[in-house]
């Protein structure tokens, strides 16, 4: 935090929410909704269109993300579940905007405004409805918000200079994203065969972590990330060593490896036999130094769910 606010200067300290980019145009009774590619996804999100109806303009365009909220504490949901309810146009759960920029409002562009300006224009705009955060100089202050976000079960905060103008299309220079990273030690279970320039190495590792009550592995994700051109050449050559059996382009292992892996946290997740996900996982280094009965746990991983506060 210190470092990120220390590089942009004063900063607008906003949570990061892990949802669907959106932009919204109205010009009156007209509502438009768009991705981030521009495409028009209006139909499906009448719950936003009539969040946007209600504010006390009919000429503005926002910058936004929606996203779903489960349960009586009202808990994000997890990035693919708001995305097929994206994708799909109707579900149980109810999409909810949350804006954290102006680019028009009342007739007048706002884009070479500072953002601290742009940022005051449209919480007076969306209430309710702004991304949470404060305008700081203060690193204490910015790590305040980042807690904050963090026990509202956010992924973290983005750090953006304060005098800022918008720019399209990208975060920029005076964008800086703050988000805390955790490592586990974990047992591979199984890899995939890669494909384009990593065709011919064993790339995409299925990752396990220990069940409490049985001492066995259980899958918890898969990543083929952080993984240099040495990394894939010799886990290519060691998982053929510890190969049990293959099924189409996946080659099951011994569990006999572990691995140390970085990740941003965890998810809930119907996928896996544990329950849990593993969010943005990238390996970090081959542990030979470890057996796998040092490594990590599903309770471990379920430590790193991301929840909202306790009242």
């Amino acid at each position: 935090m210190a470092a990120a606010i220390e590089e942009v200067g004063e900063a607008s300290v906003e949570w990061k929410l892990d949802g669907a980019r959106i932009q919204v145009h109205r010009a009156g009774d007209d509502v438009r909704i768009y991705t981030r590619n521009l495409n028009d996804v209006t139909e499906r999100l009448a719950e936003v269109v009539a969040v946007v109806r209600s504010f006390d303009s009919s000429s503005f365009v926002l910058d936004g993300e929606v996203l779903g909220f489960m349960g009586p504490d009202q808990a994000p949901q997890a990035f693919q579940d708001t995305m097929s309810r994206f994708g799909r146009g109707a579900g149980e759960t109810a999409l909810v905007p949350q804006f954290f920029d102006v680019l028009h409002l009342d007739g007048a562009d706002q884009i070479d405004e500072p953002l601290r300006v742009r940022r005051e224009r449209l919480a007076a705009l969306v209430g309710p409805h702004l991304i949470p955060g404060t305008t700081t100089p203060d690193p204490a202050v910015g790590e305040g918000v980042l807690a904050d976000a963090l026990a509202h079960g956010h992924e973290g905060v983005m750090v953006k200079a304060a005098d800022s103008s918008y720019e399209a299309g990208r975060r920029g220079r005076s964008w800086r994203k703050v988000k805390p990273v955790h490592t586990l030690d974990l047992v591979v279970l199984a890899v995939e065969w890669g494909s384009g320039r990593r065709e011919g190495w064993l790339s995409n590792i299925h990752l396990g972590a220990l069940d409490p009550a049985t001492g066995e592995p259980v899958m918890v994700g898969k990543t083929f990330k952080g993984m240099t051109d040495e990394i894939l050449a010799w886990q290519t050559a060691r998982f053929q060593e510890l190969e049990t059996h293959r099924s189409g382009h996946t080659v099951h292992v011994r569990p006999e490896q572990v691995v140390e892996i970085a990740l941003d946290g965890a998810q809930t997740s119907s996928r896996y036999p544990g329950g849990v996900a593993l969010r943005f996982a990238r390996v970090v280094r081959y542990r030979d130094d470890k057996s796998v009965d040092e490594a990590d746990t599903l309770d471990a991983v379920r430590s790193l769910l991301a929840g909202p506060a306790t009242p």
